[in-house]
């Protein structure tokens, strides 16, 4: 299941000769087919931010979107005015087959950064895939495959509340960092949800999930994650259990990012428990989860907890204060570091599962915080010493 799960929804996914491999599909579609079109977004935080952003975070100011183009292949970013307007031309194509205005529909890109896109393959991709658009939940996994990049697999998601379902796809694999990641995102819904609901939900899912995921330290230009209500359902949903579920689909998406990561060979969970408060938990994760010595000896299996503490150490005793002295480091369970000196003898941490636990106690108070990573392996050098869209 993907966004096609809810009412309302109609995907396709195409291959439109946008990206250099030639048996790859491309291009996607989603369209909300109402009674509603509220939206939310949010995006990517760098100033580099690419043209298909710019216009989208435009077109979804006022709280509407009908539909959404996507494409691999090539990022659209980098590419100045001529760049905006092929966006806006790719947004005026799909307005003018669904009879809507163009800044109803928003436009996302993933790929190769500093090189326009083949614009009339993107125009035709839209007039092919609009020709097969379906409600089915095949449309909906073609739609997640078009989007893929270095992605070695699709993620969907699907949920169900009380009345009313949520989908989701989503592409990522590199380029990840805890400021949204390099994802494309759309999430939809056939609840009876207004745009500010559906901004307060998507912005705080957000902030649980994708931003609290690292592969690589390196965030992208083209970060996008789109929330569209159909209505379809009928069903008005507690705004306590459609934020909810909003943040566990969003978790589940990030999650399978994770797994997804770029040559990864473990996923890495680092919780910080016992922090004078959220941020200085959150802070220590983050300091952690971006180590890449800790991470090339994960790769390696060795449960290296002077490579946690070297980390953590370089947060400022103003944004999480705590003893070194106090401090407890286990790894898959076991308690290698204890009190700030050596605990268990790290032979006895097995490294061998596919997900890596590490989790640290500042012995302060009592917030904590959870950062998702991977591991960096020679096959991550790989991929990016021969990357190409």
């Amino acid at each position: 299941m993907s966004v096609t799960f809810p009412q309302g929804f109609s995907a396709a996914g195409v291959n439109a000769a946008i990206s250099s491999n030639a048996d790859k599909p491309d291009l996607a579609l989603v369209v909300n087919n109402g009674p509603l079109s509220a939206a939310a977004g949010v995006f990517t935080s760098n100033r580099f931010c690419a043209a298909p952003v710019v216009w989208s975070r435009a077109a979804v100011a006022d709280g509407t979107l009908v539909s959404v183009v996507l494409n691999s292949g090539g990022a659209n970013a980098c590419t100045g005015e001529a760049g905006y307007e092929q966006s806006r031309a790719t947004a005026r194509t799909m307005s003018s087959l669904l009879d809507v205005r163009p800044d109803e529909v928003a436009v996302c890109s993933t790929g190769l950064i500093g090189e326009l896109l083949p614009i009339e393959h993107v125009q035709e991709g839209v007039r092919k895939a609009f020709s097969v658009l379906d409600d089915g939940p095949e449309a909906g996994l073609d739609a997640a495959r078009a989007i893929m990049t270095t992605d070695t697999a699709i993620k969907t998601v699907a949920s169900e509340g009380s009345g009313y379902r949520i989908g989701g796809m989503v592409k990522g694999s590199g380029m990840i960092a805890p400021q949204l990641a390099t994802m494309l995102c759309v999430i939809t819904t056939d609840a009876v949800v207004g745009a500010g609901q559906l901004q307060a939900a998507l912005s705080g899912g957000v902030d649980t999930s994708f931003n609290r995921i690292d592969v690589d330290g390196c965030m992208s230009t083209n970060d996008t994650v789109l929330l569209l209500a159909s209505g379809a359902s009928g069903v008005e949903p507690d705004p306590d259990e459609f934020n909810a579920l909003i943040s566990h689909v969003c978790g589940q998406l990030a999650r399978k990012i994770i797994g997804d990561g770029e040559g990864a060979s473990h996923d890495v969970r680092v919780t910080v428990t016992g922090a004078s408060d959220e941020d200085a938990a959150l802070a220590c994760a983050r300091a952690i989860a971006s180590s890449n010595l800790l991470k090339c000896a994960i790769a390696g299996n060795d449960p290296n907890w002077g490579r946690v503490v070297s980390s953590l150490g370089t947060v400022p005793q103003s944004v999480a204060p705590y003893d070194p002295n106090r401090v407890t480091v286990d790894i898959n369970g076991v308690r290698i570091c204890d009190g700030g000196k050596p605990g268990v003898d790290r032979s006895n941490v097995d490294m061998t599962p596919r997900e890596v636990h590490i989790d640290v106690d500042l012995h302060v108070a009592h917030e904590s915080a959870t950062i998702w990573t991977d591991d960096l392996t020679h096959e991550y050098v790989h991929i990016n010493a021969d990357y190409e869209s």
